[in-house]
């Protein structure tokens, strides 16, 4: 029997690892990647732990060599999806009665598998078929997932350590339960990071979950569930359903057992999912917990006192990283026109260093972007661009997909604060430029703050404090994350939890205790301990 008070301070955050040639790091992951190039992965559902092969299937190809063939998926139907709720409300009781501290053991262990064994696997698995370079998916599929790992278990510590006062006569206590049902988890291409804290952040607090990963990231996400299996998690607590997101999305809240979703995507997917199950709430055991991260169109507002060079980097590291693939990452730009044009010459430079290609060529800081749709979709904005009257290339705007899908970081500047690429989600290397008057500020900011329906991450430039305190109280509602001199992208667990509000979600904040405390019913209990036999209040006697 276990009765020790088991402990989890704040821990530190994953060291980003070099990667310099011949460090043993890049060895072992040259290694991985070689032999993750040469094998075709066959990626079955797996549903209370056991492996099932539809022959209904798919491909996963390299998005840098659509040619490249890296796994066969098998494709869920209804029954699968209806057997994967029985499977996991089956492993749902023995679960949420498991001691808090043994899911801890098992997720703390998840993370020392990663920071080891599987740390070259998951990052290779990331790089081929997600595209992303090698410090990308370090930050990602290595670091910032053993954060979510870590942190979590703290977290959920500081959760499980709130508790009522007693008093006279009585013993008060809180028990943090499960939801009664299952978790709906369904995950993001961009970030290996997120597909696995969706799932086990649920599955932490003692809930058990459908896992509905990324067509496009089920490589490395399949590898995360052999991690989880490897690490002790129990048959059926999360249940792997590759197939059309639609589907497992109508068949899942349809069930009676459905009590959330743990989302990042599109808005319009989880508005979606938002309006089925408000339309099934009769059918419910209670109401569902509805978890999400969606849209952004996030910004750089910048100061005419601001430092040209720092919002340069800024705009070339936030807007193109990753192949502006990010939540976060920078999509518009509002820059007086004193500076725009030291501000672009310095973006051009680093447009012209950086070189674009495979991820196999460590030297390629450009990879591609996801798939066809989303290189097509770049396409057209970067031809509406070319043909307006508005607007003008001024950095890039060349797109190839004869080999993988490859768009050129791109910069278009407008002269329409409302010009269609100032206002529309894109998901790719493009970032759009107004330059305003020095003089309208004021005017501006508030063009920037009503020109979006979305509020998930902005950044404000400026060397004038006072003027930089004043632009980020009016953007107040304007995003979830907001960076003072600095690009609106690379937040860190346990530093600043993420997510934004307005159309770009619930704001429960990732890598935060926030997050954690949504998968939980409190249940308070108060213990009498002699319990009274008299009816009387004192002044009646």
């Amino acid at each position: 029997m276990n009765n020790s008070i088991i402990t989890f301070p704040s821990p530190a955050n994953e060291p980003v690892k070099a990667y310099l040639a011949g460090s043993p790091e890049r060895v072992a992951l040259e290694k991985e990647l070689e032999r993750q190039s040469k094998i075709v992965v066959d990626i079955p559902i797996i549903i209370g732990g056991k492996e099932i092969r539809t022959g209904n299937t798919g491909k996963v190809t390299c998005p840098h060599d659509h040619n490249h063939v890296l796994a066969t998926y098998h494709k869920v139907g209804r029954e699968e999806v209806e057997m994967a709720i029985e499977a996991a409300m089956k492993a749902r009781e023995e679960w949420r009665r498991t001691p808090w501290t043994t899911r801890a053991a098992i997720v703390m262990k998840m993370a020392e598998l990663l920071a080891t064994k599987y740390r070259p696997i998951l990052n290779a698995a990331t790089m081929l078929g997600q595209s992303k370079n090698i410090y990308q998916a370090e930050i990602d599929s290595a670091c910032e997932t053993i954060d979510f790992f870590r942190y979590n278990v703290h977290y959920a510590s500081k959760i499980y350590k709130m508790q009522p006062k007693n008093g006279n006569g009585f013993i008060d206590h809180t028990e943090f339960r499960p939801l009664e049902g299952f978790v709906l988890a369904v995950t993001p291409f961009n970030f290996t990071s997120i597909a696995s804290n969706l799932c086990m952040t649920p599955v932490l607090m003692g809930n058990v979950a459908l896992w509905k990963p990324s067509t496009t990231a089920l490589l490395s996400n399949y590898y995360l569930m052999q991690l989880y299996k490897e690490a002790g998690l129990p048959d059926g607590v999360v249940n792997f359903l590759p197939g059309s997101g639609a589907l497992i999305g109508e068949v899942a809240t349809q069930s009676k057992h459905f009590a959330g979703i743990h989302f990042t995507g599109s808005t319009g997917t989880f508005n979606s999912l938002w309006r089925q199950a408000g339309d099934n709430l009769g059918k419910y055991i209670g109401y569902p917990r509805l978890v999400g991260e969606t849209g952004g169109k996030d910004f750089i507002f910048v100061h005419p006192s601001a430092d040209p060079k720092a919002v340069a980097t800024a705009a070339f590291c936030g807007a193109f990283e990753f192949q502006g693939q990010k939540c976060s990452a920078a999509s518009r730009m509002y820059i007086p026109k004193s500076l725009w044009q030291p501000v672009l010459e310095d973006i051009k430079k680093m447009c012209d260093e950086v070189k674009m290609g495979s991820v196999m060529d460590p030297s390629n800081f450009i990879n591609a972007v996801i798939d066809e749709a989303s290189f097509d979709k770049c396409k057209s904005y970067i031809d509406y661009a070319k043909a307006a009257d508005d607007a003008k290339i001024v950095v890039g705007g060349n797109c190839d997909k004869t080999v993988g899908y490859f768009v050129q970081p791109t910069v278009i500047e407008t002269s329409n604060p409302h010009f269609k690429s100032m206002e529309e989600e894109i998901f790719g290397p493009i970032l759009t430029v107004y330059p305003y008057d020095d003089d309208k500020v004021d005017e501006t900011v508030e063009l920037c703050d009503t020109t979006s329906p979305y509020g998930l991450t902005g950044a404000v430039f400026g060397r004038d404090r006072m003027a930089v305190e004043k632009i980020s109280d009016a953007l107040a509602y304007a995003a979830g994350n907001f960076y003072i001199n600095d690009k609106p992208t690379g937040a860190v667990v346990g530093m600043q939890p993420f997510g934004g509000a307005r159309a770009s979600g619930t704001d429960d904040k990732a890598g935060g205790e926030f997050n954690l405390i949504r998968w939980v019913i409190p249940r308070v209990i108060k213990e009498t301990l002699v319990s009274p036999t008299d009816y009387r209040y004192s002044y009646l006697k």
